[in-house]
């Protein structure tokens, strides 16, 4: 790892300038505050830090990772809805339909099996019968007075 760095702010954070190049900061206000602050930094003794921190800190992160995983769960996220919803649709669109059509099948070979054992059943009628079938077909219509004839009566 490279620790010169052509940036001055980034040098200032890496190590203690010298006094020389404390003054190429000069013209810069804002460089020369930061140098002040990491000066100050400097000074400030090292924490003592327990010996299991690395651990600790691995399992808050765990924990609020974990936290912040289930409180997505709950929450309804659309982009993710429409799709399924879509799907769901779908399905239950071609599964009414496909229903719809087996049932109508079924009610077609139900109807074309009570024709046939209808027609298996009875005898078919003779051939007098449909000789006269004109006249019997009329003697069933109701009778109606012919409305030319009673005006040519009167």
């Amino acid at each position: 790892m490279n620790n010169n760095s052509s940036d001055p702010r980034e040098a200032l954070w890496r190590k203690s300038l010298s006094p020389a190049e404390l003054g190429t900061l000069k013209g810069s206000p804002e460089l020369e505050v930061e140098a002040r602050l990491t000066a100050s930094l400097l000074k400030i003794p090292d924490a003592h830090v327990p010996s299991n921190f690395t651990a600790r800190v691995l399992a808050a992160v765990d924990l609020e990772e974990n936290q912040t995983s289930r409180s997505r769960d709950w929450t309804l996220n659309w982009r993710q809805l429409w799709p399924r919803f879509a799907v769901a649709t779908a399905v239950l669109i071609f599964a009414g339909v496909s229903i719809q059509r087996y049932e109508s099948h079924a009610h077609q070979i139900t109807l074309a099996k009570t024709v046939v054992r209808l027609a298996s059943s009875q005898p078919l009628p003779s051939i007098e019968v449909l000789e006269n079938l004109d006249a019997i077909q009329r003697m069933n219509l109701p009778a109606r007075a012919d409305g030319e004839l009673l005006a040519a009566l009167q």
